[in-house]
């Protein structure tokens, strides 16, 4: 449903105002009147309300505006723009759109891939839209697409409401559900794109659109097709009642790596109660970490005994908030200032103890050869099983191209701080999941149309390895709703 668009006046003020910039430019010192962007700055700095700001170099706000989770994704934009009102990225567009000047939309910033939600160009940040709105008659809440996952659920909490988000602390909501959405609640009700009632999204062509599931190209597309069709400001998620949860982190020696790894096989061939979910890792040090989480207030009987045998170097699981659940994750995975962080995903139909064993080799192998070079290389290697229903609680999206079956989301991420290592390291992650692949299909999975997690898919992926059959539809309403081009002045995988 539409419901308004920027005026012929709007757009001819914004010609206006790039024309007079010229002169205002010539007094400020830290503005090259040169360098066409800055020219671009200027004109959405006089038009857009006083709900939005743009900021410069060296103030704090631009410094905030372009900081992003991974050194890999930050890069010295020309300025930051904060929209306050999806009117306001309507004419932030159309500067962009008119002039065709590199942008980057940020929410979060935790995108590692370079140049994905960064540029040397207009860094438009959607921190101002961060509202969180709970509709308890509705069972939905709205939220802006700048708000960071910890915020959401600080909101909810109150409310006794939960929806499916992000999984560690630092996440953005746009980038998130714009990817698919892997929650702790995806057992139960599947990815955060299988409960969403509505997107706000402002088209390029200066249209703000309320997309719902009557809009089937569109709705189809935003759901894992991330910012090809234009920017969004604002989701409407279903909301669950939330209780306390039984959940934590527990690390564990890797002299208790047989123990560790039969656990996890144990609890994929036997858990279904899809209040239970499971995430392990194997990190650097050698350290085995694993995070335990049941929907409910107290243990449950039988599902993570076998984890909670093992002796542990630190780490508890006991009753919570949901909130505090997610505070106690921070120190996992709080990244170093400096440190260059890529993160690939290997897509998987279970982990037998071979797969297992393969994950934690390359652990081990490429964190003892990238250490010779650069001692503050880590590795982080997490298995994600989840219930073999994952994908039945959605409708047709952009991603998964197959909902026939569970795929589970192995993710690697790796950080270390020298720049000259980023090829390397490129390369390296790639043969790893490739190793990884290798290790499952000799245990028998057919991983031959196999899709790659969309948030976790490492820069210089084909496309057809996230979007599978569906991508040539992807190219049509990209076509169709995008016709100039315009979203393609911003990074990402663009179809």
């Amino acid at each position: 449903m539409l419901f308004f668009e920027a005026s012929f006046v709007r757009l001819l003020s914004v010609l206006y105002l790039l024309a007079v910039s010229v002169a205002e430019q010539q007094t400020l010192g830290y503005i090259d009147v040169d360098t066409p962007v800055a020219g671009v700055c200027e004109c959405i700095s006089g038009i857009v309300s006083n709900a939005s700001a743009v900021y410069y170099p060296p103030s704090k706000e631009y410094t905030a505006g372009i900081r992003h989770w991974s050194a890999t994704n930050s890069l010295n934009a020309t300025c930051v723009v904060e929209p306050g009102t999806a009117l306001d990225v309507v004419d932030m567009l159309g500067v962009l759109s008119v002039f065709r000047q590199p942008f980057a939309v940020k929410g979060g910033g935790h995108s590692c891939n370079p140049g994905f939600s960064s540029t040397a160009g207009v860094q438009i940040s959607m921190t101002r839209l961060n509202q969180v709105t709970v509709n308890k008659a509705e069972g939905t809440v709205d939220i802006g697409a700048g708000a960071i996952w910890d915020d959401v659920y600080e909101a909810l909490e109150p409310y006794g409401v939960m929806v499916a988000g992000g999984r560690i602390p630092g996440v953005g909501v746009g980038g998130f559900i714009l990817g698919g959405g892997f929650s702790w609640k995806s057992n139960q009700y599947g990815l955060a794109i299988d409960t969403l009632v509505a997107i706000e999204l402002v088209l390029p062509q200066g249209t703000v659109m309320q997309v719902t599931a009557a809009d089937d190209d569109l709705w189809f597309g935003l759901k894992g097709g991330f910012n090809n069709f234009g920017i969004v400001t604002r989701f409407t998620l279903r909301s669950h009642p939330q209780t306390d949860v039984w959940a934590g982190l527990l690390l564990i020696a890797a002299i208790h790596l047989n123990e560790f790894n039969a656990a996890i096989v144990k609890f994929e061939a036997n858990v279904k109660d899809t209040k239970a979910s499971l995430a392990p890792a194997f990190v650097t040090t050698p350290i085995l970490a694993a995070m335990l989480f049941y929907d409910g207030p107290s243990q449950p009987e039988g599902i993570f005994d076998d984890f909670l045998a093992i002796p542990t170097v630190n780490g508890e699981v006991h009753t919570q908030s949901f909130k505090s659940f997610m505070k106690s994750l921070a120190g996992l995975v709080a990244a170093a200032p400096g440190h260059r962080i890529y993160s690939a995903g290997v897509p998987v139909l279970g982990y037998p103890s071979a797969v297992i064993d393969t994950i934690y080799n390359e652990t081990a192998f490429w964190a003892e050869h990238f250490a010779a070079l650069d001692p503050t290389f880590a590795v982080t290697n997490a298995l994600e099983p989840f219930d073999s229903g994952v994908f039945s609680h959605g409708s047709r999206s952009a991603y998964p191209p197959d909902r026939a079956r569970a795929l589970y989301p192995t993710n690697l991420a790796w950080a270390w701080t020298n720049a000259s290592l980023d090829s390397a390291v490129h390369n390296a992650l790639f043969q790893s999941a490739r190793a990884i692949e290798a290790a499952a299909t000799a245990e028998g999975q057919n991983l031959s149309n196999a899709a790659t997690y969309a948030n976790y898919a490492l820069f210089g992926l084909p496309l057809e390895d996230i979007y599978g059959e569906h991508l040539p539809r992807l190219r049509g309403i990209k076509k169709k709703y995008d016709p100039s081009g315009i979203m393609d002045l911003a990074g990402g995988f663009k179809f």
